[in-house]
């Protein structure tokens, strides 16, 4: 009897924990599968890629780096700053007391500082195929903070509107992606940080032989114009990151731009440079770059 009574205790101490067992969320990250606790509510977070895509969701963290170069992310300035994407504040992080800390990119060498605080994961995107990445991160990180539909929801959105930017771009000709520094050109092909673009739009590179590097392939007037592309796609870093100086569209009032297909044909677009440069990966980004570029090519 004894025996018999110590069974059926024991059989409902184990159903009673299987659900707080059960209560994790195997991550994708950079170091490989993690498992985190699902639900976490203090949730520091060191990448705008992943705030901008953990407000879509409807979560807000409790400490982020400043400044907040993002005008639809304004709202997380009353949010406690806890340093910068490259200088974290330690002991601010530690009084947050969080759950989980998430680092990205350009944080992401910060991670075994971090993670003597609290478990932290790194959630740097490869870039190989940053629309697919970007959809899975969105994916887990619903699954992540329990908001599966709102993930669902937001992906399949994004999906249909490059589908319909695809479309628009069919037979549109040839395009150069090009980041201004100030007075500094850099050109970005397919299978650089903003390949994606070339891949989302389906226009052809004007340089298939553009470089692969992390900050471009610097470039000048000349370059330009010998590429000659119908389409000039223009990032200015300056701009995203509140630095003073030359503007793009001033670098690029250039007698030699003025003689290519797209300086002439009205066809050159100015991206909002905070969401490609500041927020790679975030859902909001891309789908507010995918809505401008539909527009562009629309008219």
């Amino acid at each position: 009897m004894k025996l018999t009574n110590l069974c059926v205790a024991t059989g409902l101490l184990l159903a009673s924990a299987a659900p707080l067992l059960a209560q994790s969320v195997e991550m994708t990250t950079a170091q490989g599968p993690v498992s985190v606790g699902a639900n976490p509510e203090n949730v520091v977070v060191f990448d705008f890629g992943v705030i901008d895509t953990m407000d879509a969701l409807g979560v807000a963290p409790v400490g982020v780096p400043s400044p907040i170069y993002l005008d639809y992310l304004s709202d997380l300035e009353s949010v406690t700053s806890v340093g910068t994407l490259f200088e974290p504040d330690f002991e601010q992080v530690f009084s947050l007391k969080p759950e989980l800390i998430i680092v990205a990119s350009r944080s992401a060498t910060q991670r075994e500082a971090l993670e003597k605080i609290a478990p932290t994961i790194d959630l740097t995107l490869p870039g190989d195929d940053l629309v697919q990445e970007a959809i899975a991160q969105t994916h887990q990180l619903g699954a992540l903070f329990g908001k599966d539909t709102e993930a669902e929801d937001l992906t399949a959105n994004f999906e249909d509107s490059l589908a319909a930017l695809r479309n628009e771009t069919e037979g549109k000709g040839s395009a150069l992606i090009v980041m201004t520094n100030g007075p500094k050109l850099s050109a970005y092909g397919p299978g650089s940080r903003f390949g994606w673009i070339h891949n989302g739009l389906g226009l052809e590179p004007a340089d298939p032989e553009v470089d692969v590097k992390t900050h471009g392939e610097a470039i000048s007037y000349e370059f330009i114009h010998e590429m000659n592309p119908d389409w000039l796609l223009v990032i200015d870093r300056a701009a995203a990151v509140g630095q003073d100086g030359e503007s793009a569209q001033s670098t690029l009032d250039n007698e030699l731009i003025h003689q290519t297909t797209a300086w002439q044909e009205d066809q050159v677009v100015y991206l909002n440079g905070a969401n490609v440069y500041i927020a790679p990966g975030g859902i909001q980004s891309m789908q507010a770059t995918v809505d401008q570029l539909t527009e562009a090519f629309a008219e």
